[in-house]
């Protein structure tokens, strides 16, 4: 039950919530969109939303504002409660030190359900207004084969977007269009901006939408290639699921918010600066412009994304259930710390102005932050999509250069068992979301007739399960974790070798 004095979030009631609670210092209803983002998840509106609602609260430049679109039929809820709130929202940073901070986001302006009017979404895309075009789709929304990086041309939505050019269901066919309406006006075309955890994003997504095109038009993917920026960019901001408790505890603090966003306090966006057309001053608000974002991709997407993958799988077959709580376990906290120190770093680039054993550090402190309640199984969630960028490039250069690849192989046998039993190894039931989930379980499944069959499905594994290097480690540890052996303890005996 609300407390009588708590206020529901809209923009006639900013001024009559406490003041504990930030609100927007420019007027929001002057804001006008000139950002698309496709993806309008918690971490779209605890990151780019922040950065854009903190540069236009620090310019007063109101023309950044943000339209979400929302592709699939899953965003409609989120649209809904975002629609009857004025699309404000609340961001609550938690402290390690317990303290909540509250701050209304006045970024977005709209947000428009594709599938419901897809020309309104590609007039949007295509107004002269529209400087940037952003998106948050995950890694499988880029369409691509995980062995070999090509564009799947058979997937059955790009084949509609192809015989349908005019009502799109692909990120890539709204983009298509957006763009030749703006080449027809004789207009500068927008920046399409991936603020995905891949490494090169907008290398990728250049790839992809290249290859999209050409499937129909030739001569028009040239003038993309010419006249588009891409620009890759490195994201980092812990943002977990929203839960009711965020919610109970927001109308505690005065303010009913039907889909707030909670994350860590730390923040970071390293962004190459090359666009299109003009861009906002981000760098203003914290952002970091460079000439080449490659090392801070590589440093993040192997140290961070990689290490939640490792916490979240043996996190997981262990029978914990969350990221803070996986930190709290000293053996699992020590497979950690040993994973990145002698597996990840020596596969490092120098990244200029950034200590790596200081980024560690601030790295485990940061999975440590108890109000930080991330579950590991979201963290597991589309392990398919992920295992192949974060993991497997540094198993990959460990393998050439003789190095270390105990622990990531420990890693991957966690998997397997994950995704055979779907349990811990205890029995608690494991979630499992991902695309390949069939394709996952069968392979896993086989593994007491062929300890190698997990790490045979080349659609994730490509050619590693023929690396003798590789079955030299993982065979003794997948057998381990079969034979019942505890894999926390089978982890310890790791780092005593």
């Amino acid at each position: 039950m609300q407390p009588q004095s708590c206020i529901s979030l809209g923009r006639d009631k900013l001024n009559q919530l406490p003041e504990h609670i930030a609100i927007p210092g420019y007027p929001v209803e002057n804001v006008t969109a000139g950002i698309v983002h496709v993806g309008v998840g918690g971490f779209h509106r605890s990151h780019e939303a922040m950065y854009v609602d903190a540069i236009m609260e620090k310019t007063g430049d109101l023309s950044w504002g943000i339209c979400g679109v929302g592709l699939r039929e899953g965003d409609r809820r989120m649209q809904g409660i975002l629609a009857a709130q004025d699309h404000l929202y609340t961001l609550v940073e938690k402290h390690p030190s317990g303290e909540h901070k509250a701050r209304v986001i006045g970024a977005m302006t709209d947000f428009l359900m594709a599938a419901d009017d897809p020309t309104r979404v590609i007039n949007q895309m295509a107004s002269e207004d529209t400087k940037i075009v952003s998106l948050t789709i995950t890694e499988g929304g880029y369409n691509f084969d995980p062995t070999t990086g090509d564009f799947i041309a058979s997937n059955e939505d790009v084949q509609f977007d192809l015989a349908n050019p005019g009502a799109p269901k692909t990120v890539f066919g709204f983009l298509t269009a957006a763009l030749k309406q703006r080449k027809a006006a004789g207009q500068t075309p927008f920046t399409i901006m991936s603020c995905d955890n891949i490494q090169h994003n907008g290398d990728v997504l250049k790839k992809m939408l290249l290859s999209f095109i050409r499937l129909s038009d030739g001569a028009f993917a040239s003038w993309v290639e010419e006249n588009v920026c891409f620009p890759n960019s490195m994201v980092d901001r812990i943002t977990p699921a929203t839960v009711d408790a965020d919610r109970e505890k927001l109308q505690e603090m005065g303010i009913s918010d039907g889909w707030p966003v909670v994350c860590e306090p730390f923040h970071q966006w390293i962004i190459e600066d090359k666009f299109s057309d003009t861009r906002p001053l981000w760098e203003q608000v914290g952002a970091q412009f460079v000439p080449d974002v490659a090392p801070y991709e590589k440093l993040k997407l192997r140290m961070l994304n990689a290490g939640h993958s490792v916490l979240g799988l043996v996190g997981s077959v262990a029978g914990l259930d969350t990221i803070h709580g996986a930190m709290a376990e000293p053996k699992l906290r020590a497979l950690l710390s040993a994973f990145m120190s002698l597996e990840v770093m020596p596969t490092l680039d120098s990244v200029d102005g950034i200590d790596v054993e200081d980024y560690k550090g601030v790295l485990l402190s940061r999975f440590a932050n108890p109000y930080i309640k991330d579950a590991l199984s979201r963290i597991c969630l589309e392990s398919s999509a992920k295992i192949p960028v974060f993991l497997l490039p540094t198993v990959k250069d460990n393998l050439a250069q003789n190095g270390h690849i105990q622990l990531s192989a420990l890693t991957i046998a966690a998997w397997c068992y994950y995704s055979d039993k779907h349990t811990s190894e205890d029995g608690k039931p494991l979630q499992v979301q991902d695309a390949m989930s069939e394709q996952l379980h069968q392979a896993a499944a086989n593994t007491g007739h062929d300890p190698l069959s997990f790490v045979k499905l080349e659609a994730v594994f490509g050619q590693l399960a023929e690396v003798e290097a590789f079955r030299n480690a993982y065979l003794p540890l997948v057998k381990r974790v079969y034979n019942g052996e505890p894999i926390l303890d089978i982890a310890t005996s790791l780092l005593s070798l």
